[in-house]
């Protein structure tokens, strides 16, 4: 078993969590001179319910996952990081991180926050990063904040 990573997804949603995962991961990707691939999963299952009211929340919430993202890539490259990919999906992003991105890109470590944006889900059917966690066929690495 290698304990060097070559491909690692950071699951980002705006939240002060994922900024911590994201520092972590470029930490990793850069000692280990490996890709980094940044991932933010739109999921549907709330964005179906928006949608069916506002028209406009599609090209919305792409826009902003893409501002997301680039936000992040410029963070990456500020300190040096030059592999680096980005992954815009949609479905539920403990389903398709571990599931299809995973896959997709043979990773070896998940790196992610242990909370996000969405507490209400979290209460009722568990946490994404439990979903990861569950779901992946590599390492995990929950980022936690810092407790005061």
């Amino acid at each position: 078993m290698s304990l060097h990573y070559q491909n690692i997804i950071v699951a980002v949603d705006g939240s002060a969590e994922a900024d911590r995962a994201f520092k972590k991961a470029a930490v990793l990707a850069k000692d280990n001179d490996a890709n980094l691939i940044i991932a933010h999963v739109i999921d549907t299952r709330s964005f179906a319910t928006v949608a069916a009211y506002d028209q406009a929340i599609a090209s919305k919430t792409d826009e902003f996952a893409n501002e997301l993202i680039d936000k992040y890539i410029d963070m990456a490259a500020s300190v040096g990081i030059v592999k680096v990919k980005k992954i815009i999906e949609f479905g539920s992003p403990k389903i398709v991180i571990p599931k299809d991105i995973a896959k997709k890109f043979n990773a070896d470590l998940i790196v992610c926050g242990a909370t996000g944006l969405n507490a209400v889900e979290r209460f009722i059917i568990g946490s994404v990063s439990e979903g990861i966690t569950r779901n992946a066929p590599c390492d995990v690495l929950i980022v936690r904040g810092i407790i005061e």
